[in-house]
């Protein structure tokens, strides 16, 4: 089977090269292209991409903040980076668990080598394919439906839809709807896997919120801000500063 290979770089020569130098593998296919993170992350969910090639600097968001978006990504793509900078590429690369980087200019035999390298991971990932993937508990991950709550003696389903945020308080998880908060047996981490990341955005280590029940977004201090939800008191959720600038980006602001 073919690696499906995305490019993203924000220059169009440096896209073109690459192209060209991936054309001597027969087993590997470009199948997309990106000039920037965002228009990446939207192919990413659109399509099943077996490897990224990506820029670590790029204009708005750079290479490392779409690592940081695809970790909520349950079948991520591997990544190899390509970079200028070489005193920063073997850090960088380790940072975002890149399978390796590539200096620029790309050598064929360094580009060889980096294939070799995922297709070692893709072989392994294969032998072990009947294994399923488990979640902070040792339990399969599969995408929720519905949300088990705990209310009383009884237990509620909960539709993702309806859930306006969720937070912890180091101790225990809760879910917020518009006029309730119930306790759940989730952990933050699980809940982020197993909901739709399109959907829901970690704004900080401790909350996940619902974008479509986003109401505003206000300055706080040192470049983060709150966002006010339409629940029934319009509570107030924290933006971290990196989540800030992560998720203005994606507004286009």
């Amino acid at each position: 089977m073919k690696l499906r290979v995305l490019l993203v770089d924000d220059e169009c020569s440096a896209r073109k090269e690459l192209r060209y130098l991936l054309e001597l593998f027969e087993d590997v296919q470009v199948v997309g292209e990106a000039a920037n993170a965002l228009n990446a992350l939207e192919l990413i969910y659109n399509l099943d991409y077996s490897l990224i090639f990506l820029d670590i600097t790029m204009l708005g968001l750079n290479g490392t903040d779409l690592t940081d978006l695809l970790r909520e990504k349950l079948d991520s793509p591997t990544i190899i980076l390509t970079t200028a900078q070489e005193e920063y590429a073997s850090a960088f690369a380790f940072a975002v668990n890149a399978v390796d980087y590539l200096l620029k200019p790309i050598h064929p035999v360094r580009l060889e080598e980096a294939l070799m390298k995922v297709r070692q991971l893709k072989d392994n990932l294969n032998a072990s394919k009947n294994t399923p993937l488990l979640s902070d508990k040792g339990e399969n991950v599969n995408p929720l439906e519905v949300v088990p709550v705990e209310q009383r003696d009884k237990i509620i389903l909960l539709q993702p839809n309806d859930i306006i945020f969720i937070y912890t308080d180091k101790e225990n998880v809760y879910i917020k709807t518009q006029k309730n908060a119930y306790l759940t047996r989730f952990t933050l981490r699980e809940l982020e896997l197993r909901l739709n990341s399109t959907l829901f955005f970690r704004s900080h280590r401790c909350y996940l919120v619902n974008i479509q029940r986003m109401l505003e977004l206000i300055p706080y201090f040192n470049g983060t801000y709150n966002i006010v939800v339409d629940d029934d008191v319009r509570s107030k959720i924290p933006m971290s500063r990196t989540k800030t600038r992560i998720f203005k980006e994606m507004l286009g602001l």
